[in-house]
C-alpha cells in the first residue's frame, strides 16, 4: 500500500470531540460579556438568566407546557441519577443497554439501588436490543443515542402510548440533534456540553406530569442525597424548575448556554440543528459506501447516529491483527490527525471496538466534516504503510 498525498483542504474547526463538543460557528469569548458574574445565582438577574435558559429550551425543542424543565448539577450523569434515585422502585424496571453509558445505568439500578425486579436487555456495540420485547407496564430506562457506540433508537414508535410505567431517557447526545417524541417520554436528560457545545457540569432534567405524579406519590426506600431531592413534604419543589437550582451553577456557563440557544434559534431551532447533523451523517455515509477500509460500527442505517458517528476498520489485513495491535493502529490514525491539526479527539471510546468516533452535532459545520474525509483516507494509508514497512 502506498501513502496518499496529504490533502490540501482542512476543516475550519478541527473540534470533533464527542464531549465537550464543538462551540457554535463563530463563537468567541466575547459571547460571555453579558454574564452575571459576582452575583448570587439567586439574585433577580441570576434567576432571570437561568429561567431564560429553561424558557428558550422549551421553545426550541417544543417541550409541552405541562412538562417541568430543570437545570441540575453533575451534567447528564447527575440528571440521570437524580431520576433513577428519585423515581425507581415503585414498579419493576426494564433496562436497555447497548453501550458504555447504558451499562452504567444498569450498574446503578442493580448494584447501587439493588432493585430486585429488574430485566436487563443488552446488545453488543453496533447493535440494539429487540425493542419489541420491552414491557411498558414496567419503568423503562434507556439511552436515545449511544454516545460511545454510534447507535440510536430508530424512532419512538416502539414506546407504548398507554404505558403504565415511566420512560426514563438519557438523551444527552440526541437532544437538539434528533426528533424526540415528548408524549412518549416521561423523563429526559442531557447536558449543555453535547449538541449545544456548552461548558461542562450542568445537566437538564425534563419531567412529564406522570413523572411528577410519581415523585409526589412515591417515597423510595433508600436515603436520598441532598442534590437529588426534588420534593419536600410530598410536593414537588417547583423552584428547581423555575431556575432556582439545587446547587450553585456557573453563570459564565449559563451565559454560554444562552448564546448557544440564540444561535440555534437563528438557524431554525431544533429542525435546523437536526438538518445540519443529518447532513454531516449523509456526507460520511456517501464516503463510507465508497471506502475500501472504513465502515460504520452501527449495523444498519436505521439505528445509525447522526451525532456520535462511530467507524470501524474493515480492511482484511487490519482484521488479521490481534486486539491490542488493532487498537494501537486505530489510535495512530487519530494521533496523526491530531498532530496535523485537522481532527481532535476522534479515537473510539475506550470500551468500544477499535476505530474512530466523529462528533457531528449541529454546532459542527457539515462542510468541515466533508473536508475531514480525505484526511481519514490519508491517515489510514499512512498508518498501514508504516506498519507494513516496520513488519517487513
Amino acid at each position: 500500500m502506498k501513502p496518499l498525498e496529504m490533502p490540501v483542504n482542512r476543516p475550519h474547526a478541527p473540534e470533533f470531540s464527542s464531549g465537550p463538543c464543538a462551540k457554535r460557528p463563530g463563537w468567541t469569548a466575547d459571547a460571555l460579556n453579558a454574564a452575571t458574574l459576582g452575583r448570587s445565582h439567586r439574585s433577580k438577574p441570576g434567576k432571570a438568566k437561568l429561567a431564560a435558559i429553561i424558557d428558550q429550551t422549551r421553545e426550541i425543542l417544543g417541550i409541552p407546557a405541562d412538562y417541568r424543565i430543570g437545570i441540575v448539577p453533575g451534567s447528564d450523569t447527575g440528571a440521570v441519577e437524580m431520576a433513577l434515585w428519585s423515581l425507581l422502585g415503585a414498579r419493576g424496571v426494564d433496562l436497555l443497554a447497548w453501550e458504555s453509558f447504558g451499562k452504567d445505568w444498569v450498574t446503578d439500578v442493580t448494584k447501587q439501588l439493588k432493585i430486585a425486579d429488574v430485566r436487563t436487555l443488552q446488545a453488543d456495540y453496533g447493535s440494539i436490543p429487540d425493542l419489541s420485547t420491552v414491557d411498558f407496564d414496567r419503568d423503562v430506562v434507556f439511552t436515545w443515542n449511544g454516545t460511545t457506540s454510534g447507535v440510536r433508537v430508530p424512532n419512538g414508535d416502539w414506546i407504548a402510548a398507554d404505558r403504565k410505567g415511566l420512560t426514563i431517557c438519557d438523551a444527552t447526545s440526541a437532544a437538539f440533534a434528533m426528533d424526540l417524541p415528548w408524549n412518549k417520554l416521561d423523563v429526559v436528560t442531557w447536558s449543555w456540553q453535547k449538541a449545544l457545545g456548552g461548558e461542562a457540569a450542568h445537566g437538564m432534567l425534563v419531567l412529564s406530569p406522570r413523572a411528577v405524579e410519581r415523585l409526589e406519590s412515591y417515597t423510595p426506600a433508600w436515603p436520598m442525597p441532598k442534590l437529588f431531592r426534588m420534593t419536600k413534604g410530598g410536593k414537588l419543589v417547583e423552584g428547581i424548575f423555575k431556575g432556582e437550582t439545587i446547587n450553585t451553577p456557573s453563570m459564565l456557563a449559563a451565559e454560554d448556554c444562552l448564546d448557544a440557544l440564540a444561535w440555534a434559534r437563528s438557524i431554525g431551532g431544533a429542525k435546523g440543528m437536526i438538518a445540519r447533523s443529518e447532513a454531516s451523517l449523509a456526507a460520511i455515509t456517501a464516503w463510507v459506501e465508497k471506502s475500501d477500509w472504513a465502515s460504520f460500527l452501527a449495523e444498519t442505517a436505521a439505528i445509525r447516529s447522526c451525532t456520535s458517528i462511530c467507524l470501524t476498520i474493515k480492511d482484511a489485513w487490519f482484521l488479521e491483527q490481534d486486539a491490542d495491535t488493532r487498537a494501537a493502529l486505530a489510535k495512530s490514525i487519530a494521533d496523526k490527525l491530531d498532530k496535523q491539526g485537522v481532527a481532535y479527539d476522534i479515537g473510539a471510546y475506550r470500551d468500544a471496538p477499535a476505530g474512530l468516533r466523529i462528533w457531528a452535532g449541529g454546532t459542527v459545520e457539515p462542510s468541515d466534516v466533508e473536508a475531514l474525509l480525505p484526511w481519514l483516507d490519508w491517515a489510514w494509508a499512512s498508518v498501514k504503510t508504516e506498519a507494513l514497512a516496520k513488519a517487513a
